[in-house]
């Protein structure tokens, strides 16, 4: 604030402001900086003036003792997974902007400390680096669904629109975890990382073309894909007889229990087009099928617009013979061309003799029976080659139960009902057995 009728003694200005400098006030120059008059101390209260702490001194405020900890559990996950300098200066921005914000200011430390991993995650996904929502949830020890909870929260507190990373993409990544290189297993054990990747991402795909990716969880599938691959590459007795349990023990990685049944899709899928291979004589099973994955997979294409077409002769062919029982029975049941001329004959006769309807001749409308004794559509999912799991394995919807309402005795008794009450021949019998029984006790 200025000070009215002042002029600095220097330059003549008339620019003078109050400079409270820690406890003693000062008039100063704007214009040339001259102190116009010193304040004393006898002068101010008692005290001092009110300043604050941040005014009287040139120190920053330092970050609190949590956020220093965050920002080195976010350096720490960098370093593990070895991403450049970028992400890691992005994971600390984020981290920085979401530790400050309202949400996530009084939460757990268990919270902050997964919001460490999420920042690190948003920012791989944002610079196109592949890294799963599973891997962060192994390096945190955390709970995926949790994981994956704070992660949603902070992609929209902080506006950020991160792209969805394809299983294929973080193959790589992924096969880096399992240590079956020849410095960690045996030389009959081990395998080369590129050649293991290449193929379980040919089996990723074809995964993915056969619908079995889709709306499962990534990582089971890529150690499905990873198992299969090892075992095709060189598929000896010695490594066909390693479970996945085996596979991961040796492999140091833990196991998950969806990827058996992953294995278990994949296999009836390879089964599908290998059966489909012209040159391979043998039955193909889901036992022997690892030795056909090489053949499968170079010529995968071929093999999937044979099998389809396979599938659709087959489907037509099957409907054709249904379609033909059915018409020999409606045969049976149809009446005659005769029997329906004499009826028409019969229906003028009585329109000219004026008897009405009553004398007329009618034929049974053959095409609603048909349609009231055919069962209700099966699922379509079983009767295509490939369809989606949700199709195949379809939930079934809760119907609505009725009303209960009070009973009178006097509700109709339908022909069903009544049937289950009258007893077969074999329940009379066993019924007067067991009176008889029972008398004789």
């Amino acid at each position: 604030m200025s000070a009215a009728g002042l002029s600095c003694p220097a330059c003549g200005s008339s620019s003078i402001v109050r400079d409270d400098l820690y406890s003693q006030t000062q008039l100063v120059c704007v214009d040339c900086g001259s102190v116009v008059a010193e304040g004393a101390l006898v002068d101010d209260p008692v005290g001092g003036s009110d300043v604050s702490y941040s005014r009287t001194t040139a120190v920053t405020k330092k970050p609190c003792v949590n956020l220093i900890k965050g920002l080195q559990r976010v350096k720490a996950i960098c370093r593990i997974l070895r991403v450049h300098a970028e992400i890691e200066d992005l994971s600390q921005t984020y981290y920085k902007q979401a530790y400050q914000h309202e949400s996530f200011i009084k939460v757990s430390l268990q919270k902050k400390e997964v919001l460490a991993g999420c920042s690190v995650l948003v920012s791989c996904r944002l610079l196109n680096w592949p890294i799963t929502m599973g891997t962060i949830s192994c390096l945190l020890d955390a709970d995926p669904m949790a994981v994956g909870a704070i992660y949603q929260e902070m992609v929209k507190i902080l506006n950020i629109e991160a792209p969805i990373v394809s299983v294929t993409d973080v193959m790589e990544a992924h096969s880096q975890e399992y240590k079956i290189s020849l410095l960690h297993v045996p030389e009959e054990l081990a395998e080369d990382s590129k050649a293991l990747t290449k193929r379980a991402v040919a089996l990723v795909e074809l995964a993915a073309d056969t619908w079995i990716v889709t709306g499962r969880r990534p990582i089971p599938i890529m150690m499905a894909a990873i198992y299969l691959a090892w075992q095709s590459l060189k598929p000896s007795k010695h490594r066909l007889k390693f479970s996945l349990d085996k596979f991961c023990q040796i492999a140091k990685v833990n196991k998950h229990k969806p990827a058996l049944k992953r294995i278990t899709e994949m296999k009836e899928v390879l089964c599908k087009l290998g059966k489909e291979i012209p040159w391979v004589r043998e039955a193909v099973t889901p036992d022997n099928v690892v030795r056909q994955v090489e053949d499968i997979l170079n010529h995968r294409y071929a093999l999937l617009r044979r099998a389809l077409r396979t599938h659709e002769d087959e489907h037509q062919a099957d409907c054709e013979d249904s379609l033909t029982e059915e018409a020999a029975e409606l045969g049976e049941r149809t009446p005659t061309a005769s029997s329906v001329e004499q009826c028409e004959l019969n229906t003028e006769v009585a329109e000219r003799q004026g008897d009405g309807d009553d004398s007329r001749c009618t034929v049974p409308a053959l095409h609603s029976e048909t349609r009231d004794s055919q069962d209700p559509a099966p699922n379509w999912g079983k009767r295509v080659l490939f369809a989606p799991p949700c199709v195949i394995h379809a939930k079934r919807r809760r119907t609505e139960q009725p009303e209960l309402k009070d009973v009178t005795g006097d509700e109709e008794i339908s022909d069903s009902e009544i049937d289950s009450y009258i007893r077969t021949p074999r329940e009379a019998r066993d019924f007067a057995l067991t009176k008889k029984i029972l008398e004789k006790s």
